[in-house]
C-alpha cells in the first residue's frame, strides 16, 4: 500500500475545491442506490487529513436512510465531491468522489467492488 499523498479535487464549476491526504490504492466501486446514480468512485481518509479550501457557503447536505453520511454537493453545480460521516472504528471520516479528484486516470485504477445494495 502505498503513503498517503496530496490529492486536490473539487466540483464542477469549480466553487467548491478541497485537498487530502490520501491514497487511491483502495478505491470502491460500490452498487448502492445513492454510489450508481451519482458515479461515485470511493477512497476513504480521516477527517483530519482533510481541507476544504473553497465553497463552504455553495454547498448543500443531502441525508438518506439511517442519516449516518452527510453527502456534500455545489448547490451550483450539482456535484458530489465529498461526504463525511464516521468509519466503522467511529473515527471521523471523509469519503472523496475519486471523480472529483484532478488529474486521475481512472481506467489505472483497481477498484474493489463492494455490495452496499444489499445491506440491512
Amino acid at each position: 500500500m502505498s503513503e498517503p499523498r496530496t490529492l486536490t479535487g473539487g466540483c464542477h464549476c469549480g466553487r467548491v475545491r478541497f485537498e487530502v491526504q490520501a491514497s487511491l490504492d483502495r478505491v470502491i466501486s460500490c452498487n448502492c442506490s445513492i454510489c450508481t446514480k451519482a458515479g461515485w468512485l470511493a477512497a476513504f481518509a480521516p477527517a483530519a487529513a482533510f481541507k476544504l479550501l473553497s465553497g463552504a457557503s455553495d454547498l448543500a447536505e443531502y441525508q438518506f436512510n439511517k442519516m449516518r453520511a452527510h453527502h456534500k454537493f455545489c448547490t451550483h453545480c450539482g456535484i458530489k465531491p465529498f461526504s463525511h460521516g464516521k468509519g466503522p472504528d467511529g473515527s471521523d471520516m471523509v469519503v472523496i468522489n475519486v471523480r472529483c479528484v484532478d488529474d486521475v486516470d481512472i481506467s489505472a485504477l483497481t477498484l474493489t467492488p463492494f455490495d452496499g445494495k444489499n445491506l440491512l
